[in-house]
């Protein structure tokens, strides 16, 4: 083995085993269902926000939206553009909104259960339609995380993807199952930090290798014509975005109000002041993060000739720490410290995944519908074999070498985004809002969305091919639309559901140490 190599293995060994070691340390602090899902609700504002983003970014930040500018062009930021904006409202006018009303809910848990406590469904509709379309969205979203870590291993160590697959599977199953939330919030606050580290200082440094200068000439060499390639209003080929297309990647912006490894982190932050502290913490963060990750790629473009090929675009970073470190300064140790950082985020979200799967099976199903007088310690174990079997499903979906992190990413964020990110916004917003509409709303964006995708509806293509319109901006309106008609045209709110609305409005009865 080369010495490069063994630098860099020693690199990850020392990360892998640092994760694990913060799961063992809070598996003994995991007493009860509580703690493995929301840590008692004890985040401070630094955890929290580079939690909530670490979560967010995952693999796809450093390999799969590089990856996507570097084969495509610059017209690809539209999407980075659209996840800050969402990123930035979501932060403004869901967290701190959402933080009390799961207290004044009842104190829930879990995304679900708020939304059952919420509207007052005593048939518990919304906990089952909820936990369905959380499993079924996160299984996919989960396999692109650890896709993301078998191209990882296999890219820098040359190891079977399969092996890799089940390396990088067993790590994150290991720290997640033992130490639950709070370990999951640990850690991706570590990994949030070095993903910021990595994904600013390697562009800047391969920058001034390549030379200003000599950017645009080494682009064109690449085998892109350089002014077509960083014209953000154009696609790969030269030809003008549609107005469909800028669409579909702002509304990728959509998709965040329907997070629930998002929306957790802001459930479980600690009060109020901490609240404001995060909000400021997580938009710089993201902006910074997003703007490094779409420069990765256009340098990428000028430090890698001769070009990758297209299905290995999403290399592009593994790609220039490796050139960087191993070959142009030499320092290869360093180099795998900046390689874990891009392994970071794919752990940093497929943890988080894990956990609120776990939770819609084991607290939202059996614990509010099977077994709804279990002892708390018989839910955190079944809570824990669930982490495990979800681990597994993804992991089999994900055993496809050939799948895209960016394609799973994007299917599963238009689902979850449909699902909830209209009836968290009409929950928080909206007082007419009533069970009926939030049912339709769940229902009919996930099916939406699964429709536009999956179903050949139009001369064998599917609606999403054809029209090249993204599923999410599809389903959201679809969904927003029922919640309004259908709650109209149904029961009131009870007076009950009325004042806990106002009540959080007006900061009372919520756990809130200021007003809102």
């Amino acid at each position: 083995m080369k010495s490069d190599m063994i630098w860099t293995l020693v690199a990850f060994a020392f990360y892998l085993a640092g994760m694990l070691l913060i799961g063992v340390a809070y598996m003994k602090k995991t007493k009860s269902s509580e703690d493995f899902f929301l840590g008692g609700r004890g985040l401070n504002g630094w955890v929290a926000a580079l939690s909530a983003q670490a979560s967010d970014m995952s693999g796809w930040m450093l390999m799969g939206l590089p990856g996507a500018v570097y084969a495509f062009g610059t017209g690809q930021i539209w999407i980075a553009v659209g996840l800050l904006i969402g990123t930035i409202l979501n932060w403004a006018i869901v967290s701190g909104r959402l933080r009390r009303y799961t207290i004044r809910a009842n104190n829930s848990m879990t995304l679900p259960k708020y939304l059952e406590n919420r509207f007052e469904d005593k048939h518990k509709i919304m906990l089952l339609v909820s936990s369905v379309a959380i499993v079924i969205f996160f299984l996919v979203y989960t396999a692109s995380a650890l896709s993301a870590g078998g191209k990882l291993f296999n890219s820098i160590f040359g190891i079977d993807y399969k092996i890799c697959l089940t390396i990088g599977a067993v790590v994150i199953l290991g720290y997640t199952f033992m130490g639950g939330f709070m370990a999951v919030c640990v850690t991706d606050f570590v990994q949030g930090l070095l993903m910021l580290a990595g994904v600013v200082t390697i562009p800047i440094i391969a920058f001034f290798l390549v030379g200003a200068g000599n950017v645009m000439d080494n682009i064109t060499a690449s085998g892109v014509e350089a002014h077509h390639y960083l014209n953000i209003f154009n696609d790969e080929k030269g030809q003008t975005l549609s107005a469909i297309d800028i669409i579909s990647k702002l509304g990728w912006a959509l998709g965040y109000f329907g997070m629930p490894h998002i929306l957790v982190r802001f459930m479980a932050i600690s009060s109020e002041k901490e609240v404001k502290k995060s909000k400021v913490i997580g938009c710089v963060w993201c902006a910074i993060s997003l703007c490094f990750a779409c420069f990765i790629a256009i340098v990428g473009r000028a430090y890698l000739v001769p070009a990758l090929a297209n299905n290995k675009s999403e290399n592009v970073f593994i790609e220039m720490i490796q050139k960087v470190f191993n070959s142009d300064i030499g320092l290869p140790f360093v180099g795998g410290i900046f390689l874990c950082g891009i392994l970071a985020a794919i752990m940093s979200t497929a943890d988080s995944q894990l956990l609120v799967t776990a939770s819609s099976v084991s607290e939202d199903i059996y614990h509010s519908c099977i077994a709804p007088k279990a002892e708390s310690k018989k839910v955190l174990l079944v809570s824990r074999i669930t982490v495990l079997a979800v681990a597994v499903v993804a992991y089999i979906i994900a055993l496809d070498p050939n799948s895209s992190i960016m394609g799973l990413v994007s299917n599963a964020w238009a689902g979850l985004g449909a699902s909830f990110g209209p009836i968290i916004l009409m929950s928080l917003y909206w007082r007419r809002t009533n069970l009926a509409g939030a049912a339709a709303g769940v229902a009919s964006g996930a099916l939406s969305v699964i429709i536009w995708d999956y179903i050949p509806l139009a001369g064998g293509q599917t609606l999403g091919d054809k029209t090249g319109l993204y599923s999410l901006v599809v389903g959201f309106a679809v969904s927003l639309i029922l919640i309004i008609i259908v709650s109209l045209c149904t029961k009131k709110p009870s007076e009950e559901m009325l004042k806990a609305f106002d009540d959080v409005k007006n900061g009372v009865n919520c756990g809130c140490d200021e007003k809102a």
